[in-house]
């Protein structure tokens, strides 16, 4: 079982090899994430970008290593000077979708997988289901995401690209999933990243498996490594439900919330101060 050990050698994977151009409205839950002014090594910067998936109006989800400091641990936080997502946008050369700032990140214990949190929340694009079952050994998935569609950094993704994948053996972190269509040697490459792994149900519904975390160089046969998502659906249904998340939420909620109150506890002290003569229930303005 090539899951039994965590496959050191692999590196991070890009966009998808040998994979097809995704319509303009299909998959519009697939986010494109930017990083502008990664740390590096040296007091340096540098530019990236992985993919991910919208699973609610606020959250994001991608593969943990896209956020990691200079020194290559994750993070639980933002790294870059700004990351933007993209979603719902197949041609990346369109206006189409929608775009927000990354604010905050949640970091899964365990897997490599991450939620991002984005401001303004997208509310006009369906959120990707997150399933919770395992796929099975020898399912179809189909995968979606931005990023190079050759290993050697010469072609970068001028579209959404998508390909279809066999799934592998499973431990509890990771799955292998193999190109199945349309060549055996699709596979992700660089900066496909927390690309979505998905079931498609009959009904036409998208669920969530697995998000892209490792493999080869691209294009190749054979399997890559894929992080389970199954069996973090409490957690990632925790996290995006919880209370206090988000790093600008007292910002735009809280500090609008007690200007309301505020507003409130003037007019009721006017009130207390008008002598009682002038106030009877006539006087108040109707509600109908």
């Amino acid at each position: 079982m090539a899951l039994a050990v965590a496959p050191v050698s692999a590196q991070p994977a890009s966009a998808i090899a040998h994979g097809e151009d995704v319509d303009a409205g299909a998959y519009r839950f697939t986010v494109l994430l930017t990083m502008t002014g990664l740390p590096t090594d040296g007091s340096g910067t540098r530019d990236s970008s992985c993919s991910g998936a919208l699973v609610a109006p606020r959250w994001v989800i991608t593969a943990g290593h896209c956020f990691r400091s200079a020194e290559g641990r994750r993070v639980s936080r933002t790294v870059a000077d700004r990351t933007t997502a993209t979603i719902g946008r197949a041609d990346l050369s369109s206006g189409e979708g929608r775009e927000a700032e990354v604010v905050a990140v949640r970091q899964a214990e365990g897997a490599d997988v991450a939620l991002a949190e984005i401001d303004p929340p997208v509310t006009d694009i369906t959120p990707l289901r997150i399933g919770t079952a395992p796929p099975a050994v020898g399912e179809v998935v189909r995968l979606t995401g931005y990023g190079l569609t050759a290993g050697d950094g010469s072609e970068p993704a001028k579209r959404l690209q998508t390909g279809q994948f066999v799934i592998g053996p499973t431990s509890d972190s990771l799955i292998e999933t193999s190109g199945k269509a349309p060549r055996a040697d699709t596979s992700p490459c660089p900066h496909d990243s927390g690309g979505p792994y998905f079931r498609q149900q009959r009904d036409g519904t998208a669920v969530l498996v697995a998000v892209v975390s490792g493999g080869p160089r691209c294009p190749h046969p054979g399997p890559d490594f894929s992080a389970r998502t199954d069996n973090l659906a409490g957690w990632i249904a925790g996290t995006i439900s919880g209370p206090g998340s988000g790093e600008r939420r007292l910002t735009y909620y809280g500090l609008s919330a007690l200007v309301a109150l505020a507003a409130v506890v003037v007019v009721l002290l006017a009130r207390r101060r008008r002598p009682a003569s002038r106030w009877s229930p006539r006087s108040t303005p109707s509600r109908g």
